[in-house]
């Protein structure tokens, strides 16, 4: 990892193909990110990107759609480098198992070169089952090699990868057969929110931190991340992976591992992920007696009646795909045996939020609980979202001629500590991938480990048709998750 961002302008040009390049995700994330990277000067000086896709559009009519996009997504947008950066955009029809397509996109590709040998990103912004058929057309259309060293190619591919264990092993052969390992970066964009890129500089930058960051003086941890939003119109996709493999298995076991593991030898790519691999290989398999699963009915949000999950378009009136799940994780190792590690995950609930609490022990022999009989341990809290923050929750006397104690935070707001934009996720992660850092994409390793923590639950809830318990819209889950934590002596 550098440690500043610089300038990676150079002489050999940058070619990106964003596969599935009219669909959400490239229109709200993938170009703006590229865009603010051209903003900043972080681009080569010659780059062209390329929107392969089935929808029936040509280069004239795709530049306009990004730029509507990115005057809705960019902030105070210079229209002159708006237009500067569509005009390096240029867009190819075709269907994604056509090699009579990818034969037309390699000649476009060619026809911007000009002979002169381009880097390639391929940007696969699709649903994962294609990945395959889109790699294997890129391979017989000659379009996957690297140019005998002189250049690189890298492909970029969108989680979730595959539904369990096996499948995930499948899709990791498959792409393998057509790149190599280092050329694969599969991105969770929750590794490159500005907080949880923090996670590793907080516990191993700061020596106050490490000799209580274990089982001697830590209670329990919990992680929650929680939308207010329904499936969006994403019903199909999401009726296929629910809550655990979409979230769960990805973005909140990366937070663990961050939590969880030992300091790198280096912070270096290969270092980094392989602790993490370590500390997942240390989680015990997810039992059914640790885990509540949920779905959301019908209910009021904002003053506003929203639909059940088995209302929403496209999705069955016998649907059990969870909505909301809660689980307990145990670390073997240690450092952490024995505290109980509460994730939980949903959508169509109160609010939007993710964050980490760590919660102490209490104070033994505490002087002070004939005052405050009930007062609650110390704890600290790293919020992802909605604003970024960390805060450490103390006892305090407060100032007068009695003794009375209250609890307080000691916070730290990245909105007024740090007088500088906070770049979006894809920005750095697109930016680590033309620079070749790995270090927050995901190993295949580090993949098995994380599937292996999940596939046995996965199976069980489906072959036993467990069905998830209803909440309504709205509100914080079921109530069997709040009877979970307190199992474990906490609440949410």
């Amino acid at each position: 990892m550098q440690g500043n961002l610089k300038s990676v302008y150079s002489q050999v040009p940058l070619t990106v193909v964003v596969i599935g390049a009219s669909g959400d995700l490239s229109m709200r994330k993938i170009f703006p990110a590229f865009y603010a990277l051209y903003v900043q000067k972080h681009l080569p000086h010659k780059f062209y990107i390329v929107g392969f896709a089935r929808t029936p559009l040509n280069t004239d009519s795709f530049r306009e759609q990004i730029g509507l996009w990115l005057e809705k997504e960019v902030r105070n947008i210079s229209l002159k480098e708006r237009d500067d950066f569509i005009g390096n955009c240029y867009y190819c029809q075709g269907n994604y198992n056509n090699i009579d397509d990818y034969n037309r996109l390699g000649k476009l590709i060619e026809e911007l070169e000009k002979n002169e040998k381009s880097n390639k990103i391929y940007y696969m912004a699709i649903p994962p089952f294609l990945f395959l058929t889109v790699s294997n057309s890129l391979h017989l259309s000659n379009l996957s090699n690297d140019s005998g060293g002189q250049t690189w190619t890298r492909v970029v591919v969108e989680k979730p990868f595959g539904r369990d264990r096996e499948s995930s092993d499948e899709l990791t052969v498959g792409l393998q057969r057509v790149f190599r390992e280092d050329q694969i970066y599969r991105i969770d964009h929750y590794l490159a929110k500005e907080v949880i890129q923090n996670l590793m500089v907080l516990r191993f930058a700061n020596l106050i931190l490490e000799p209580i960051w274990n089982r001697q003086y830590v209670d329990n941890i919990r992680i929650s991340w929680m939308e207010d939003l329904g499936v969006e119109g994403r019903g199909g996709y999401f009726d296929e992976y629910g809550i655990i493999r979409d979230v769960m298995q990805n973005h909140l076991l990366q937070m663990v591992a961050l939590i969880a593991m030992e300091q790198p030898i280096r912070y270096e790519a290969d270092y980094i992920r392989d602790e993490k691999v370590k500390i997942l290989r240390c989680i015990t398999p997810v039992s059914l007696s640790h885990l509540v699963i949920g779905q959301y009915g019908p209910g009021i949000h904002k003053g506003e009646q929203k639909v059940g999950y088995r209302e929403e378009e496209g999705i069955s009136l016998s649907s059990i795909t969870p909505t909301y799940s809660a689980v307990v994780l145990f670390v073997k190792n240690r450092r952490w045996d024995g505290v109980p590690f509460l994730l939980r995950a949903g959508k169509g609930l109160s609010k939007k939020m993710t964050e980490i609490k760590v919660q102490f022990k209490d104070v033994p022999a505490n002087i002070f609980s004939e005052i405050v009989p009930h007062m609650s341990p110390n704890e600290l809290v790293i919020r992802v979202q909605p604003e970024a923050m960390i805060a450490l929750k103390i006892v305090n006397k407060v100032p007068g001629l009695t003794l009375s104690l209250r609890e307080s935070y000691l916070d730290l707001s990245y909105e007024s500590a740090f007088e500088t934009r906070v770049p979006e996720a894809y920005e750095l992660l697109l930016l680590d991938v033309i620079r070749g850092d790995r270090s927050l994409f995901i190993r295949s390793d580090e993949l098995e480990s994380a599937w292996d923590i999940f596939t046995p639950v996965l199976h069980e809830l489906e072959n036993k048709r467990i069905q998830p318990t209803i909440y309504p819209f709205g509100s914080d889950g079921p109530a069997s998750a709040d009877l979970l934590a307190s199992r474990f002596g906490t609440t949410w």
